[in-house]
């Protein structure tokens, strides 16, 4: 069990991080994601589930676009999970999660995931925390099937400030570029940081295998660093090759 304390974890870069350094080398890291998934697809042994999470404004959306702005788009794929439908509800909370798990070949990234069924349904008192607790098992078994099938499962929580939070809703109400992504329940949300950060730290603290890496989001260019890094890190760790032809 891990023991994770999201306020003893800075959610800006680290002093000595250099902003051009970094998104220089984040361009160089971008092509080597590039490279590797075209020998992840060419091979199809192994998938590669890319969990984000975070809470609103913490910047999933611009990470999905920069981090894997140059990899091919038949080889990539992004469910993002909203309120689950009526059908959804209708079966077990992991249903409509497993139906979207990625083939081989294939890089999926989940914007939110399956733990949005133990963080906003306990910040909303939906479910007690036994409830929770059983969702939690059910969640590891499920993480464990897909690494037992030759999934990597990479799970990120973008880590910002409350303060860098309310800077970007408001942004979003200001800039003509970001008002498609005002929710009014933005602000209300924001309202129960705490209760977000406790459920937060309890999933971590529960289901950290695979294990989180908690990225500090408050700069977009180190966040996005952080998770290329850790993607490209995860496909070199293959050591794929690409297919011979078969029956020459």
């Amino acid at each position: 069990m891990a023991n994770i304390k999201l306020n003893e974890i800075s959610t800006a870069p680290p002093k000595s991080a250099k902003k051009d350094k970094i998104k220089a080398e984040l361009g160089k890291i971008t092509q080597e994601i590039s490279s590797l998934q075209n020998l992840l697809y060419a091979s199809s042994q192994y998938a590669l589930l890319v969990i984000l999470q975070g809470m609103d404004a913490s910047g999933k959306d611009g990470t999905i676009k920069n981090v894997f702005s140059e990899v091919n788009p038949q080889g990539v794929e992004v469910h993002s999970f909203k309120v689950p439908t009526e059908l959804e509800r209708s079966h077990d909370f992991l249903w409509r999660i497993h139906a979207e798990a990625p083939e081989k070949g294939i890089i999926k990234i989940f914007n939110r995931s399956q733990y949005e069924d133990i963080l906003v349904t306990r910040v909303h008192k939906n479910i007690d925390d036994a409830t929770a607790k059983k969702r939690m098992e059910a969640i590891n078994h499920f993480e464990k099937l897909l690494t037992n099938n030759n999934t990597i499962v990479l799970k990120f929580y973008l880590h910002v400030s409350h303060e860098e939070q309310l800077k970007r809703l408001n942004e979003r109400l200001d800039n003509p570029e970001k008002k498609w992504k005002y929710s009014g329940g933005d602000f209300k949300e924001s309202v129960y940081w705490d209760e977000y950060r406790k459920a937060y730290e309890d999933a971590f603290n529960n289901c950290n295998d695979p294990e989180w890496t908690i990225v500090p989001a408050d700069k977009n260019w180190y966040k996005e660093y952080i998770v290329a890094s850790k993607v490209r890190d995860a496909l070199k760790s293959l050591h794929l090759q690409y297919p011979e032809i078969k029956n020459i």
